[in-house]
């Protein structure tokens, strides 16, 4: 299922075959919360954009349009007539992140819709239930995401309970697979580490969760306000115990020097909404560093977005218009720079690939890294 093609140092070139096409990986997944890329990016627009792997939320879908009139619909891909590989979290972040009343239980969460406010319980069952309706690729278990940095008993415990529901979440995705009216009978179960910013229970949680021998594995509960620095001290604290024949994917990360300092310590999957959700407010990612579109600097300015590039955007408007269309709140505006930053993220992985495969990935990794994370003058 996952093959590594190559190595550079312990960045991995990898490919992992699914039932709805093979992923190349390193790889970032586009992230469309409710099934739709803010923006007005369409499933179309995202072929073009190079994107593999469209990832959906759970909780969102659960409430609104429901994951059973999705399943109606013929499962996610079909709704949202995309026929490459979904991943949906679990929604286990959202509970802990939108739900202002929630109590947390061994049989699972009960919480407030942040929508209505009615009030809705999911445990693992639950999650894998509205995830096999969904009918995505790759399911992730339900866990527990506490905040940085928490109590170390608290997080223990948080620790030993997310073990016992990912045990469930296999158990459940094993019966939801063998039934008749599943939509898609291949659905993969991703495990989540967990355990904050605390070496020892990092360790040990991905010790223990390995043992379930899973498809994939992600290391959740970062990016959630501890500094680059602690993130990357836990990637390398926790890496090395994970199986090396599986994928791993860094949850909610991140910056373009996040993800090159990823690849650098082994993950292969990465997802942010950091590249659409800055599009959207003219902050733009190009191959020179970051850039305000809206600053009065690129009023009069002819070049593309980034000459380097070759989207939608940039091989037809200007700075000066498409910051026009910002000031004057049109949408087309939102659109075409989001189109520029998802196939920036895109286009990256494709030359981290690149440059894993030729052996002169710590030499990208040495430019890019810090450049890419500077604001243009």
């Amino acid at each position: 299922m996952f093959e590594i093609l190559h190595t550079n140092g312990l960045a991995r070139r990898g490919r992992f075959h699914t039932v709805h096409g093979t992923v190349e990986t390193p790889v970032f997944q586009n992230v469309g919360t409710i099934a739709a890329i803010k923006g007005a990016v369409s499933a179309q627009d995202l072929k073009e954009l190079g994107c593999q792997v469209e990832l959906s939320n759970t909780y969102h879908l659960h409430l609104r349009p429901g994951d059973k009139v999705v399943k109606e619909m013929g499962g996610l891909h079909k709704f949202m007539n995309w026929d490459r590989p979904i991943l949906t979290d679990s929604g286990g972040f959202q509970v802990f992140s939108l739900a202002q009343l929630r109590k947390i239980t061994e049989d699972g969460v009960s919480f407030n819709s942040h929508i209505d406010g009615r009030r809705i319980f999911m445990g693992p069952e639950e999650s894998m239930q509205i995830q096999s309706n969904l009918a995505s690729t790759i399911a992730m278990a339900f866990d527990e995401c506490v905040e940085n940095p928490a109590p170390y008993q608290y997080v223990k415990n948080s620790c030993e309970r997310t073990l016992r529901w990912l045990v469930r979440c296999k158990d459940e995705m094993a019966r939801l697979n063998s039934l008749d009216d599943t939509i898609n009978k291949n659905q993969l179960l991703f495990g989540i580490n967990q355990g904050g910013i605390i070496d020892d229970l990092r360790v040990w949680h991905m010790k223990e969760i390995s043992k379930l021998d899973l498809p994939g594995y992600a290391i959740g509960g970062l990016a959630v306000g501890e500094s680059h620095e602690e993130m990357y001290h836990i990637l390398d604290v926790v890496l090395p115990h994970a199986p090396e024949n599986k994928p791993r994917y860094l949850m909610g990360v991140g910056t373009p020097s996040n993800i090159i300092e990823g690849v650098a310590r082994g993950i292969d999957f990465f997802d942010c909404v950091m590249p659409s959700r800055n599009a959207r407010h003219g902050f733009i990612f190009t191959w020179n560093g970051t850039m305000n579109l809206i600053n009065q600097k690129f009023e009069k300015d002819p070049l593309p977005i980034d000459p380097n590039c070759q989207c939608e955007a940039c091989r037809n408007y200007s700075r000066a218009y498409i910051r026009h269309l910002f000031k004057a709140n049109e949408m087309l505006g939102l659109r075409l720079a989001v189109i520029h930053n998802l196939y920036f993220y895109n286009e990256l992985m494709a030359k981290i690939r690149d440059a894993i495969e030729n052996d002169t990935f710590d030499k990208f990794r040495e430019k890019y890294s810090p450049l890419l994370d500077t604001r243009i003058k």
